[in-house]
């Protein structure tokens, strides 16, 4: 059983009762062996449940299963109190009014921001490079789509995976070209007392630190036909050319670079 080539911790594929079938599927989709009785236990399982697919850490010190979730949680708090098409990260794409905008969510992760801009009627395309997180994502608008409330912005959101440079320098020249990139690279690791919360935590040791964001960046650039947006942590250097605004909270910025000929008010 072996890591990645990126050096991310073996991942094998377990389930619940009943499920055995489906998940023989799955691992081989993804290419990962599964987790069988008297084998060596590997770091993380992607575990398959009658209710979502998880992600889980195995071990002692385990954090908490780790998966996405468009219907309940964080992500049916934000589509209801978040504040509408007046949160930071709206007016950030430019979405307002009438104007609703082709995002490209570059760095999707499990979907949380893709699935704001979503809800407030933004036809977002998410594009993840981990196959793993990937699955993940791929459940979660799965059980979305199939909701009374959420199908109808799960319908706006379409999962792409791949190297997100190599996707942006395909959507160049198409119709498909997207109005924003969106970026929220992995930042790098600092000194802190407490762990990250457990996402992060679970994310780090699947894909590591995003090493290539300013290429990403770059690629953004070029394919993008308004702006590129990158989310920062608020003190944290901008990652690459210095932007053309920013918009700011206690703890996160939106670094803005708007495009020549672009629209430029926020």
């Amino acid at each position: 059983m072996t890591g990645s080539a990126n050096g991310a911790p073996p991942v094998a594929v377990s389930w619940e009762a009943g499920l055995e079938e489906a998940a023989r599927g799955l691992a081989a989709r993804l290419g990962l062996p599964l987790a069988l009785p008297g084998h060596e236990v590997a770091p993380l399982h992607l575990h398959l449940g009658a209710a979502r697919l998880e992600l889980r850490e195995t071990g002692l010190e385990a954090a908490g299963p780790v998966y996405a979730d468009f219907t309940a949680g964080r992500a049916d708090y934000r589509r209801r109190f978040g504040g509408g098409s007046s949160q930071l990260i709206a007016r950030a794409v430019g979405l307002r009014g009438a104007v609703k905008p082709h995002v490209v969510d570059a760095t999707a992760g499990l979907g949380q921001d893709a699935f704001v801009l979503a809800s407030l009627g933004a036809t977002v395309t998410l594009i993840e490079r981990s196959g793993v997180v990937g699955a993940l994502l791929d459940d979660a608008l799965t059980r979305a789509r199939a909701h009374p409330v959420v199908g109808e912005i799960a319908a706006r959101m379409h999962l792409v995976l791949g190297d997100a440079r190599e996707v942006l320098e395909g959507l160049k020249g198409t119709e498909a070209r997207p109005d924003v990139v969106y970026l929220d690279p992995m930042y790098p690791h600092r000194r802190m007392r407490a762990l990250p919360k457990k996402e992060m935590r679970v994310f780090r040791r699947l894909v590591g630190d995003d090493a290539d964001a300013e290429a990403l960046l770059q690629a953004a650039l070029g394919c993008a036909r308004s702006r590129v947006v990158v989310k920062r942590p608020r003190g944290a250097p901008a990652l690459g050319a210095r932007p053309s605004g920013h918009l700011e909270s206690k703890n996160t910025r939106f670094d803005l670079y708007v495009l020549p000929g672009a629209p430029s008010d926020v």
